[in-house]
């Protein structure tokens, strides 16, 4: 009984550890998807910008006749 209890003790403990090791993984990766969406809308901005300032250059080109 008592090493039925140690057993149980054991595994109870590592999922105590699994538990809290999955927390800090879902941390991190909360983190790191804040980080990526960040830069995904610093990117995007970028990009915007830069249509519009290509397309105002092609405003400014003669057209072919």
């Amino acid at each position: 009984m008592h090493a039925e209890l140690d057993t149980l003790e054991a595994k109870i403990r590592q999922v105590a550890e699994l538990c809290q090791s999955l927390r800090q993984d879902n941390i991190a990766l909360r983190q790191q998807l804040l980080t990526a969406q960040q830069d995904n809308k610093q990117l995007t901005t970028r990009l915007d910008a830069a249509k519009t300032r290509l397309q105002a250059l092609l405003e400014t080109l003669p057209e072919d006749v």
